[in-house]
């Protein structure tokens, strides 16, 4: 099967030349390969197409490419054009990846579009891949667009505009990939669905057989630096906790991060490592004892799940997490879970884990098999046989 995957991916060549910062995602980078990879497993031919956005407005126009630093040498990847001008950037990535659809389509036929979250961008091209091509589309849906990162609904007018497109799209998706329960709610009942809180890549699953369980009193933070992930609430926690003999290793990048390394001045042990290579934040989930996701609580649980908390748990580390909506029992023997994330919540979750050594607690084992390349390229393909069947 020859299938489209449309998304907001943003590989090596696209983040050097187009200004990405403000709105970089690792996890979705990885999450997006992951997925791709389990798919190409089943010898699915797959072409992964991105609108490649920029948020800051520029006069200046960044010409579509394809990327030569491919993820994998048989998928290739293609941007479209962007022109980030006030007013003019939205309009232009909706019809100039439109346009690269289409002509990658001309050039050779796809069977199957899946496409990743319900950007404005994006949307177009599931509406013309089901009306004009008549193919099934899958909607990889984990991000609730009705509502915001902290679970509040969005009532602005373009925003109406926009929610009616994606109800109306949810209703007629020939399938979905979802990250909770929560979101299963948003398709009809009928329409084939898979479960998929993430993936366990073969490097996360190396590197914790070569570590063989040898941690290191480390605290790991990896993601953007932007005020919901909670990362200043977790410096300012580290620094009301005081642990001796621990450090908070902190990687990412984002509009935060300065102000973030100036909040670290004066506390010990806070290490900032920046963005790293895939091969070093492996190494750094596999080494620490702990991972934290001091995410913003949501009011409406499960519209959101951190993919890197299948990861953290993936690598063999405690993680100490706000509740991100319905896990199974043996991921939550893992986890603990904070109520919130005020600096306080953080500290005191913080030391109680360390000094009960409730770090020792891992779901290691049910999520390297639930969730590694090899199961989720198994659950893929029935969804995918569930949907051509219809």
């Amino acid at each position: 099967m020859r299938i489209a995957y449309i998304t907001p991916y943003q590989g090596p060549s696209l983040v050097k030349q187009r200004p990405v910062v403000k709105n970089r995602s690792m996890s979705n980078k990885v999450k997006i390969e992951l997925i791709a990879e389990a798919l190409h497993a089943r010898r699915h031919e797959l072409e992964v197409i991105s609108h490649g956005e920029v948020v800051e407005n520029k006069c200046k126009f960044y010409p579509a490419f394809s990327e030569p630093e491919r993820f994998h040498p048989e998928i290739p990847v293609h941007y479209a054009s962007v022109l980030p001008i006030r007013w003019v950037n939205g309009l232009w990535s909706c019809w100039r990846t439109l346009q690269l659809f289409k002509a990658r389509h001309q050039a050779s036929p796809f069977d199957l579009v899946v496409i990743f979250n319900l950007k404005s961008s994006l949307i177009p091209c599931a509406k013309y891949a089901m009306r004009r091509l008549r193919l099934p589309v899958i909607l990889e849906y984990d991000d609730d667009v009705f509502v915001n990162v902290v679970g509040e609904p969005m009532n602005g007018a373009i925003d109406g505009r926009h929610h009616r497109a994606c109800a109306e799209l949810l209703k007629t998706v020939a399938g979905g990939i979802v990250v909770s329960p929560f979101l299963l709610s948003r398709f009809p009942a009928a329409t084939p669905k898979l479960v998929l809180r993430g993936a366990v890549g073969n490097d996360v699953l190396q590197a914790a057989s070569q570590t063989n369980g040898d941690k290191r009193n480390q605290v790991l933070f990896s993601g953007t630096h932007i005020e919901s992930n909670g990362v200043a609430k977790l410096i300012e926690a580290w620094k009301l906790a005081a642990i001796p003999g621990w450090e908070l290793h902190i990687t990412g990048y984002g509009q935060l991060t300065d102000e973030l390394r100036q909040m670290a001045n004066d506390a010990q042990g806070v290490v900032f490592h920046g963005l790293v290579s895939r091969e070093e934040l492996v190494r750094l989930m596999c080494s620490a004892r702990i991972c934290a996701n001091p995410h913003a609580v949501s009011r409406t649980p499960g519209n959101v799940f951190a993919f890197k908390i299948i990861e953290y748990l993936g690598a063999g580390a405690h993680v100490i997490t706000t509740p991100m909506g319905e896990l199974e029992k043996e991921i939550e023997s893992g986890i603990t879970y904070m109520p919130d994330n005020e600096p306080a919540t953080i500290a005191s979750t913080l030391a109680n884990v360390i000094q009960t050594g409730k770090w020792k607690q891992d779901a290691a084992q049910y999520v390297r098999e639930t969730y590694s390349p090899e199961a989720v390229s198994k659950s893929l393909e029935t969804l995918l046989q569930q949907v051509a069947a219809q």
